[in-house]
């Protein structure tokens, strides 16, 4: 992680990181096909979003069940740009073994949630097709954005297209995460954007807003603790 120092953002507590141009228009016009073109029962459809699960949900028990995730997940991402960076090398599998792949309409988002025990606590988000503003929230604080009972994030994180974010210790184990349900991201500037200076396109935003549109984020992660489907299958064989 000592190559990611130029990229930290350093007005949050440790730990979080981010690069606007981690892969190529190229790149993520490709991830956007294998996405949007992937068959219909991969996708999951929930109140306000749909996503996939690569390579497979968890199971009740916070068990993934081993399978390796298919290649466009890997190159160009895992390997080489999360390999030469280091960023999972100090997780147990040393790489991450599990992808989110949420998609988000204008007006959809999520609420202030964390991810939980069944994760080591690191996450890797790359950001596709459009950016979004991720809100941040101490765990103490009630739950909610602004409209719903008052309460503001305590630190904003601008997302733009084909960038990376990671998030880890402090930013992972003592703060909620959401997105509001919003079509406009308002209030954007430098005093309210915590990655301002790290920015690909800040002058984009210098209005103080920006309309929303098709967002989908692969947010990598290492599950703790993966079980061999053979073993598994062996085991329920057996009851």
């Amino acid at each position: 992680m000592d190559d990611l120092v130029g990229a930290r953002i350093t007005s949050l507590p440790d730990d979080a990181f981010y690069i606007a141009d981690f892969i190529t228009a190229e790149e993520e016009e490709i991830l956007l096909q294998k996405i949007t073109t992937a068959p219909l029962p991969r996708w999951t459809h929930l109140a306000h979003r749909r996503l996939q699960t690569w390579p497979s949900a968890l199971t009740k028990s916070n068990t993934l069940l081993s399978a390796p995730l298919p290649s466009w997940l890997v190159s160009p991402i895992i390997t080489p740009r999360f390999d030469s960076l280091g960023i999972f090398a100090d997780a147990p599998h040393r790489a991450p073994n599990h992808v989110l792949v949420n998609e988000y309409l204008p007006g959809q988002g999520i609420m202030p949630h964390e991810d939980g025990a069944a994760y080591y606590p690191l996450v890797a988000t790359v950001s596709l097709g459009a950016p979004i503003v991720l809100d941040l929230y101490p765990k103490g604080q009630q739950r909610g954005g602004e409209g719903e009972d008052g309460q503001r994030p305590q630190y904003r994180i601008l997302q733009e297209r084909r960038s990376l974010l990671i998030t880890r210790k402090k930013i992972y184990t003592e703060f909620l995460h959401g997105i509001a349900e919003t079509s406009k991201d308002e209030c954007l500037d430098a005093h309210s954007v915590c990655n301002w200076d790290l920015l690909r396109e800040p002058d984009r935003y210098r209005c103080g807003w920006a309309e929303r549109e098709t967002r989908i984020s692969l947010t990598f992660r290492d599950v703790l603790k993966v079980a061999n489907v053979g073993n598994t299958m062996k085991f329920l064989g057996g009851r």
